[in-house]
C-alpha cells in the first residue's frame, strides 16, 4: 500500500484485511507521561508546545517509544484555527482553554473570515514534515481538526464545557449569524487539513467533541453539513496513497447512520455507544473507530483485558474495526495500564482475523 513499515491502521479503516486490530489512543501525548510534563514545562506553556515544531515532534513520539502503537498523532490542538483567527487563545490553569475576544457582536461575526494554513499556522504543517521524518516510516501519521460547530462553541462561548447557552441562543434566534461562523469555519478546516495532507499525514480525523449537546434537526444542520462539505474537499489522495477520513461525533450514537452517510471511512464511537449495535446499524458501509470508557484504564490490567475481550467480542470476525478509547485518556492513567491495554488488544484480537493477508 506505502513504504510504511506498519500499515495495519490505514488497512483497517479502509476495511482491508489485517492480522489484528490496530490501536492507538486519544491523546495518547499527554500529561499521564512524565517525560511529556517535563517536555511541556520546557516549552513554558501548552501553547508554546504547540507551536514549537521540534518540541511537538518530540512529544508526538514520546507515546510510540513507550507502547507498541499502530498510529502517531499530531500533536497540536483543535482551538489553532480560531487563534488564528486573532480571537485571543489562552490557557487558564486547571480551566481549560478561553478566548479574549468571543463572537458575541455581529460586526465581529461579519467580520470573520477564513485562515491561510501555510501563513498564519504554519507551524503546524512544519511539525507534521518534522514529524514524519523522526517516524521514518514506522507507523502511520494522523492530522486532525476540530469540527466547524465545536470549534463555533469555544469562539461564541470562549470556553468551553458551558451549556452552550450563547451558541444556541444564536442557532435559534440568528441561524444566519452561526451559518455564517460555520462557513467560515468549514473553509478553514478545509484548508487546514489539506495542508496537513500536503505536509504528509497519512488519515485525517475530524473532531466534533460538542456536536452531541444539540437536538437532531440541529446536528444535521449546525454540524453534520458542515463536516460533509469539508469531506468532499478533502483530498483523497497524496503521492498515490488515500487519505482515510475518521469522523468523530462525541454523543452521537444516535445519529451512526446520518454519519456513515456523509463521505468518511470510519466514525468514532464514544463509550456509550455498544460496538456490536454499531456495526450493525452502519451494515458495514464504514469502519469503526472505538470505544472503550477511558475509566478502565484507572483499574488494573486483568480488569482492561476483560474490557478489551468484550469490545473486540462485540466487533467480532472481519476488518474494519480501529481500537481506541470512546474519548481521551486521564491524566491520572498509569502508563503501565496503557501498556497492557496495547498488549491485550494486540493479542486478543488475531482471533477475529484469521485470514493470511
Amino acid at each position: 500500500m506505502n513504504s510504511l513499515q506498519n500499515d495495519t491502521f490505514l488497512r483497517a479503516l479502509l476495511r482491508q484485511p489485517v492480522e489484528y486490530t490496530p490501536i492507538w489512543i486519544m491523546r495518547q501525548a499527554g500529561r499521564y507521561l512524565s517525560e511529556y510534563n517535563e517536555t511541556r514545562a520546557r516549552a513554558g506553556s501548552f501553547l508554546d508546545l504547540c507551536k514549537n515544531p521540534a518540541l511537538a515532534t518530540e512529544v508526538t513520539l514520546q507515546p510510540l517509544e513507550r507502547f507498541p502503537l499502530d498510529a502517531a498523532i499530531l500533536f497540536s490542538d483543535i482551538l489553532t484555527i480560531p487563534d488564528a483567527m486573532g480571537l485571543g487563545l489562552y490557557f487558564s490553569e486547571g480551566e481549560g482553554p478561553r478566548f479574549q475576544h468571543p463572537l458575541r457582536e455581529e460586526k465581529a461575526i461579519r467580520a470573520l473570515s477564513a485562515i491561510h494554513p501555510e501563513e498564519q499556522l504554519a507551524y503546524v504543517p512544519d511539525a507534521v514534515r518534522q514529524i514524519k521524518a523522526a517516524l521514518s516510516g514506522r507507523v502511520p501519521l494522523i492530522g486532525f481538526s476540530g469540527s466547524p460547530f465545536t470549534l463555533a462553541c469555544y469562539m461564541i462561548e470562549g470556553r468551553g464545557g458551558t451549556e452552550f447557552h450563547e451558541l444556541k441562543r444564536m442557532a435559534y434566534s440568528r441561524p444566519e449569524l452561526l451559518h455564517h461562523i460555520l462557513d467560515v469555519n468549514a473553509e478553514s478546516v478545509i484548508r487546514y487539513l489539506n495542508a496537513q495532507i500536503d505536509a504528509g499525514v497519512d488519515a485525517v480525523m475530524i473532531f466534533d467533541t460538542w456536536g452531541g449537546a444539540l437536538t437532531a434537526s440541529a446536528y444535521q444542520e449546525f454540524s453534520l453539513e458542515y463536516m460533509r462539505k469539508i469531506c468532499q474537499k478533502l483530498k483523497r489522495k497524496n503521492g498515490g496513497q488515500v487519505i482515510p477520513r475518521i469522523l468523530f461525533t462525541k454523543g452521537g450514537g444516535q445519529w451512526l447512520e446520518s454519519i456513515a452517510g456523509v463521505e468518511t471511512d470510519a466514525l468514532g464511537l464514544d463509550w456509550t455507544v455498544d460496538i456490536a449495535e454499531a456495526k450493525r446499524r452502519v451494515g458495514g458501509k464504514v469502519a469503526l473507530q472505538g470505544n472503550m470508557d477511558p475509566a478502565f484504564l484507572l483499574t488494573d490490567p486483568k480488569t482492561i483485558e476483560k474490557e478489551v475481550a468484550r469490545i473486540l467480542g462485540g466487533f467480532g470476525r472481519g476488518n474494519g474495526h480501529v481500537f481506541n478509547l470512546g474519548h481521551g485518556i486521564s491524566q491520572f492513567t498509569p502508563p503501565e495500564n496503557v501498556l497492557a491495554l496495547v498488549d491485550a488488544v494486540h493479542r486478543v484480537s488475531k482471533a477475529y482475523h484469521p485470514e493470511k493477508i
